[in-house]
């Protein structure tokens, strides 16, 4: 019990992020099991690696960090910068690229207070407001591109990868927001802590990152 006491609690979001991170994690030389990517447990131990890997939606994973369930997490800068939770952000993992963009239909014309559908309303509300913009944000939980096809909004805010489902559903990317990758973020508690753990694992981070695919 002790050891697994000691174990540095990583959270990690399900889907493309967790695949990615497992690989770089791999390339990195921790001795995770083969099976590891195909456990359904939400909370997986790896005492041989000296970690506990929590299985979270990408938007709970700061939470989890910043309220020290987790010591580390690994999150989408999106999120991170809407979520806008007391961690420290550590590393650019460079993985799972793709960025933030308004996109609506070709046609679209500017009204005296364009609506815009977004998931990131802190980030959405932000960004037209640094360009000087007034605009009604809906918060949306999924399909936003079905908001400017059914009237509902003249705009979205979005992640945008290949602009694949953009394309397929007759809209245009309009403005270029941020770049997006996933980070390796800290509780400000384990930092100082963990400090030992937490710098090896940055460490065999550092040592992978960028070198050969991972998309």
């Amino acid at each position: 019990m002790n050891n697994q006491d000691n174990l540095l609690t990583i959270a990690m979001p399900k889907g493309r992020i967790f695949e990615e991170a497992v690989e770089l994690l791999r390339k990195a030389e921790l001795p995770l099991p083969p099976e590891f990517e195909e456990s359904r447990r939400l909370i997986i131990d790896v005492p041989e690696a000296g970690l506990r890997f929590m299985l979270a939606k990408p938007v709970d994973v700061p939470t989890y960090v910043e309220y020290g369930t987790a010591d580390l997490g690994v999150v989408g800068k999106d999120v991170l910068v809407e979520e806008e939770r007391d961690v420290y952000e550590l590393l650019d993992l460079e993985i799972s690229r793709c960025h933030m963009a308004v996109a609506g239909l070709p046609d679209w014309k500017p009204t005296h207070t364009p609506r815009v559908a977004t998931k990131y309303p802190r980030l959405a509300s932000r960004y037209f407001r640094e360009q000087g913009h007034q605009v009604e944000v809906i918060k949306l939980n999924g399909s936003i591109e079905l908001a400017p096809l059914i009237g509902l909004a003249d705009r979205i805010v979005d992640i945008v990868s290949t602009g694949r489902t953009l394309r397929e559903n007759g809209l245009v990317e309009l403005e270029y927001i941020m770049p997006i990758t996933s980070r390796l973020i800290a509780n400000r508690v384990s930092y100082r802590m963990k400090s030992q753990q937490v710098d090896h694992i940055c460490q065999r981070f550092s040592s992978v990152i960028g070198k050969g695919e991972t998309e």
